[in-house]
């Protein structure tokens, strides 16, 4: 098993890319609190494209809550309608043209480009549109339309921040409480899949998909 550390990155700056409420936490939420432990010097951009009345006070909390401890926060909040993001391109594009402008991250989280979700596919090829020459992993989101795939990246987890990722997300998004997917079982049982297939270097991790990766030695 190779290992890729982020420990001779310093600082390390961290884009996090969501289309709704809970994407980043449900995607990387274990990963970005591992990170916040680990590099007190971390710099996170946390931009979520669909976030509006009940779900805009929601994401808010939840970014504050799983970034706690990180040296520089920058939450970013956009309101496009769910569902329609291929329908509003040019627009959405044009958050993506602007964040470009602003940051130069380590790694980017964001969705994939298998999802079946439109608003997620979209903004999938738009963070390959928009940072060629970064380090990208595309994060899963367990769901009905059964899209799950086979990842090639897997970042261990200790069970702390497995079970913390699933509290933060049961006591900031009570608007989901009640949809059949959004469920503790579902969120620490993928985890726990994860660290399986991670070849047992945690009983939890999450994993990611890398389309493309440059080693230099």
């Amino acid at each position: 098993m190779l290992q890729l550390p982020f420990a001779d990155h310093s600082p390390l700056r961290v884009l996090a890319i969501g289309c709704h409420a809970d994407d980043i936490e449900i995607g990387c939420g274990a990963t970005l609190l591992t990170l916040v432990e680990r590099h007190p010097e971390l710099e996170v951009t946390w931009l979520v494209l669909s976030a509006h009345g009940e779900r805009r006070a929601e994401a808010t909390a939840s970014a504050k809550a799983f970034l706690a401890g990180a040296a520089t926060v920058d939450v970013r909040l956009e309101a496009f309608q769910d569902g329609y993001f291929p329908y509003h391109g040019a627009a959405v594009k044009d958050v993506f043209e602007s964040l470009k402008h602003d940051i130069d991250p380590t790694v980017v989280f964001t969705h994939t480009e298998h999802d079946r979700h439109q608003d997620h596919r979209l903004v999938a090829e738009l963070t390959w549109n928009t940072f060629r020459d970064h380090l990208i992993l595309e994060y899963e989101i367990p769901k009905f339309d059964g899209d799950l795939g086979a990842p090639n990246v897997f970042v261990p987890v200790t069970e702390e921040h497995a079970r913390g990722k699933v509290e933060l997300l049961r006591r900031h998004f009570a608007s989901q409480g009640e949809k059949h997917w959004f469920d503790d079982e579902v969120f620490i049982g993928l985890m726990r899949l994860r660290g399986v297939e991670s070849a047992g270097a945690a009983a939890y991790a999450e994993a990611f998909y890398s389309r493309k990766l440059v080693l230099a030695p």
